[in-house]
């Protein structure tokens, strides 16, 4: 059962985390405060108020960017109309849905502070959506994550308007028409509507988000087949000795070293392995604590922007203030996901590096080239080591930040951009590539364990085998591999969840 296919449920109280932008892939109940439900009935009183009593505000009395000189459309909804139409112009692929069902879940949450005077009617709309499996069609570019994700949101808000094309139960029609299927009727927008929901970066907060909700699943995962690969070579785990890597003098590292201990736990080496291993093995807690540490920093960087309002302008009721500013430039998320791409890359260099062990006779203790058991007449996992090769040349080709590519545009309104967009959507296709990369590498390690009849030695690390193989049979006669390179990566995610809950995808994780 995928997460799609269940539904869920969070309360306008509750923190979002990238675990929690999970649930948005499948239906999504979301419960209202009184709290909240206020909190956005004064912000959009506060924002009709200063409209009647001619107040200058952006977007609102005026054209937008640099048309800010000119006045807008004197009639509320035609002007929320003006801002979205020329806004629609997105291109390429959609975004997967669960990217996009995300986005509407940070856009609601960051709505829901009342700062950003939406209507109370809009943001239900945007729930009411979330509770049903219709999800927008949203092209892949045009953001360049300033002045917020405005070409997506556009897209967006046209689908929940009935303009353009969206998806129900993963088929792509007429947005009318699956807006008809889901039985919601379409959004009107008017006051400052359409601004509020474009004019922020859910989408590139909730792309970083899942990336780092991904990897640090796959950093789990890293250690454990890590682990495995240990045991399975006969390996001794000197290089994991706690005083070694305290002197090391990072935190993570010793954190690294622990876990691979914990899944190692009564391992018997065969005694007869090189005093030291190679890299792919020995330096393994060097190089995945390092990526901790990035990937805890992108989930900081992440969490911030959860709890923060990204919009312009703001309305504070109590200062009877109206702020404008910056705070739709998406700089910190847009160094998170370049971060992500970096430590996404180098774990997928060692997982990659560690199927070349396995299948080299000249280095996997005794085992046969390719773990091939008729060499010749059997290729076993040949063609699946090209594939994480190739997984890997395209990684590092993905891997060129982002976070610093500013271009001019809009007439030098926007004159320096992050396209934090960008670095963040590349970095969730780099954690999706790593799951592969682990995937190939659990079947690789499946494989071995079956030529090697006395198995992993260590308790944790014979039950994770006995998990791979419950999806991955031997390799007794070549087959195609992709499934069960799937496969494997699925049962990995659902193995290290298990057993540290903090992995799990829940609506109440703490910040």
């Amino acid at each position: 059962m995928t997460l799609a296919s269940l539904t869920h449920s969070l309360s306008s109280a509750d923190v979002l985390t990238p675990a929690t932008l999970e649930l948005a892939a499948g239906p999504l109940t979301i419960t209202t405060t009184d709290a909240t439900t206020q909190t956005v009935e004064r912000g959009w009183e506060f924002v009709t108020h200063c409209l009647d009593d001619k107040r200058p505000v952006y977007g609102s009395t005026t054209g937008f960017g640099p048309l800010v000189v000119f006045s807008g459309r004197d009639d509320p909804e035609d002007q929320c109309d003006n801002a979205l139409q020329h806004l629609t112009a997105g291109q390429g692929p959609d975004l997967p849905p669960e990217v996009v069902r995300a986005t509407i879940l940070v856009r609601i949450w960051s709505l829901s502070r009342g700062l950003s005077g939406v209507s109370p009617g809009a943001l239900a709309g945007l729930r009411e959506m979330l509770a049903t499996s219709f999800t927008p069609a949203v092209p892949s570019l045009g953001s360049v994550g300033a002045s917020g994700d405005l070409v997506p949101l556009a897209h967006v808000v046209q689908s929940l308007r009935g303009v353009g094309f969206a998806y129900w139960e993963g088929v792509r029609m007429p947005a009318r028409e699956a807006l008809a299927k889901a039985g919601l009727s379409p959004l009107r927008v008017g006051g400052r509507d359409a601004l509020s929901l474009v004019n922020g970066t859910s989408l590139t907060t909730a792309a970083a988000g899942l990336a780092v909700a991904s990897m640090l699943r796959s950093n789990e995962i890293a250690l454990a087949l890590s682990a495995l690969l240990t045991d399975l070579l006969g390996a001794a785990p000197a290089f994991l000795s706690p005083s070694l890597l305290r002197a090391f003098g990072h935190p993570e590292t010793v954190q690294a070293g622990e876990r691979l201990s914990y899944w190692l736990t009564d391992t018997r080496p065969s005694g007869t392995r090189a005093l030291q291993e190679p890299y792919s093995v020995r330096c393994a807690p060097q190089l995945l604590g390092a990526a901790r540490s990035a990937i805890g920093w992108a989930d900081q960087t992440v969490r911030r922007d959860l709890a923060a309002v990204s919009d312009n302008p703001l309305f504070f009721p109590g200062e009877d203030h109206v702020a404008h500013g910056g705070n739709f430039f998406g700089q910190p998320a847009a160094f998170a996901g370049d971060v992500l791409s970096m430590a996404a890359t180098q774990t997928g260099n060692l997982a990659e590096r560690q199927i070349d062990l396995l299948v080299d006779p000249h280095r996997n203790a005794g085992l046969p080239a390719m773990l091939a058991a008729r060499a010749g007449e059997q290729h076993a996992v040949q063609g699946l080591q090209v594939v994480a090769t190739s997984l890997v040349a395209a990684m590092r080709r993905a891997c060129t930040p982002a976070s610093m590519q500013s271009l001019p545009t809009n007439l030098h309104n926007q004159d320096v951009v992050p396209f934090g967009t960008q670095a963040a959507l590349t970095a969730l296709d780099q954690a999706r590539s790593l799951r592969l990369l682990h995937g190939c590498l659990g079947v690789t390690l499946r494989q071995a364990a079956h030529l090697k009849p006395d198995g992993p030695t260590a308790p944790h690390c014979a039950e994770l085998l006995a998990d791979l193989a419950e999806v991955v049979a031997p390799i007794e006669r070549d087959r195609p591999l992709d499934a069960d390179i799937r496969a494997a990566a699925d049962v990995l995610d659902r193995h290290v969840t298990a057993r540290f809950p903090e992995l799990e995808r829940r609506p109440d994780d703490d910040a």
